[in-house]
């Protein structure tokens, strides 16, 4: 993955990405990022909508500001929502949150709104939470036990709590799913997901495109169990209005909206219940799709394939890319281009030959020749020059001694 296909990225300087660890895009444009260093520091920057860059002041930056709330707090994710408002948490299982919060999506028990970021307690304390999930307005988070908290708007029973009055704490999702052990959460714009550890699917909230997956459109105010008969589901993803399920075998479910294609059918019908797609694409490892917009992707072992709305226009069956991660897809087709999970230090490491030359250059930890021009210090490598300059071709295939000597030039 090449940073520079996220524009926000585009005035970072290299030493910096060096030191990068965990990286987020989000916003209504994608025009806000979150950045973990592998120092513990956290930084910001982008347009600063509703305070959602976590700094003292409301201004925006092209440049990255230190996020002094979250430094050295050991970050180990991010989610987000629309207004928008970001949600994270930390090694320890603390979660901190901040930006808009006009449906008390933050759970700090006001609607008021807050630019820095503010400790998350309520139904929370002293729980680990593992994993947290962002709707549009509303959020869930999982804990280390397998329980789901929500809080935030509940106009369609996203927080699951049986009513439709927004949640201004996190409070525990009982009805149904209490008992159950959970692993895994997923947010569509107004529906919430959980699957639990026999990979069994529970879905609630706004249904109103069969994005449930309970064969009809109606709101679920508590989570209801979608029947995937003798599937066992090991993740679901959500865009916004429609859902990807992968199988422990590596098949693809979806259902929910299609307008665009993104359920991979090859038509724009919606559907109401799980159908298996893309089965000529071999085992899939791995889903993704975010509730900003109708763009699907999936990876198998060696490629990357993308569906639904990618860039404007509306494809309706998987198709193959040249991108060697999901995180490209988003960059350059998603609409806004933002991230679907936080991207990790790892991918910067496979750098394109021509990134690697340029960091490369002058650099004395890795070159074999110095040149002293008018007193400065120019550090260079024999095999570069040779490819690249006939004339230090013959210099170095012949018997020239590199010398201390000062040579005059015109």
């Amino acid at each position: 993955m090449e940073l520079k296909n996220w524009t926000v990225f585009g005035l970072l300087d290299q030493d910096f990405v060096a030191n990068i660890k965990l990286a987020c895009v989000f916003g209504n444009l994608g025009h806000e990022a979150i950045i973990v260093t592998k120092s513990d520091d956290v930084f910001s920057l982008g347009s600063n909508s509703a305070g959602c860059l976590g700094v003292e002041s409301l201004t925006s930056s092209l440049t990255p500001m230190k996020v002094e709330a979250l430094c050295q707090k050991a970050i180990k994710g991010f989610s987000y929502g629309a207004g928008p408002h970001v949600i994270t948490f930390t090694q320890d299982g603390s979660v901190y949150a901040f930006g808009h919060n006009g449906f008390c999506q933050l759970g700090l028990g006001t609607s008021c709104q807050t630019h820095v970021p503010a400790l998350v307690c309520g139904g929370l304390t002293g729980k680990k939470v593992i994993e947290v999930a962002c709707g549009s307005h509303h959020t869930l988070a999982l804990t280390s036990d397998g329980e789901v908290y929500a809080f935030g708007q509940n106009n369609s029973g996203q927080v699951g709590c049986g009513s439709t009055a927004n949640q201004p704490t996190p409070r525990r999702v009982s009805a149904v799913i209490g008992s159950t052990k959970i692993v895994s959460i997923a947010c569509g714009q107004t529906s919430s997901f959980a699957v639990s550890d026999t990979g069994e699917v529970y879905g609630w909230g706004y249904n109103g495109n069969g994005q449930l997956g309970i064969g009809n459109t109606v709101n679920q105010y508590n989570p209801t169990k979608i029947m995937l008969f003798g599937v066992f589901i090991t993740k679901v993803t959500c865009g916004t209005a429609h859902t990807l399920a992968l199988s422990d075998e590596g098949g693809l479910y979806s259902w929910g909206a299609n307008s665009y294609g993104q359920l991979g059918t090859g038509h724009k019908s919606n559907l109401t219940s799980p159908t298996r797609v893309a089965t000529d694409l071999g085992r899939i490892v791995d889903i993704a799709a975010v509730h900003y917009g109708h763009i699907s992707a999936a990876e198998t072992h060696t490629k990357v394939y993308m569906w639904g709305q990618c860039r404007g226009q509306a494809v309706v069956s998987p198709v193959e890319t040249l991108f060697k991660s999901m995180h490209d897809v988003f960059a350059c087709y998603s609409t806004p281009p933002v991230t679907y999970k936080p991207i990790e230090a790892k991918q910067y490491d496979d750098l394109s030959i021509v990134d690697a030359l340029k960091l490369a250059f002058d650099d004395p930890k890795t070159s074999d020749i110095q040149f002293v021009v008018e007193g400065k210090a120019i550090n260079a490598h024999k095999a570069i020059l040779r490819i690249r300059s006939d004339h230090f071709r013959c210099m170095f295939t012949g018997k020239w001694e590199e010398n201390q000597e000062e040579y005059e030039t015109n």
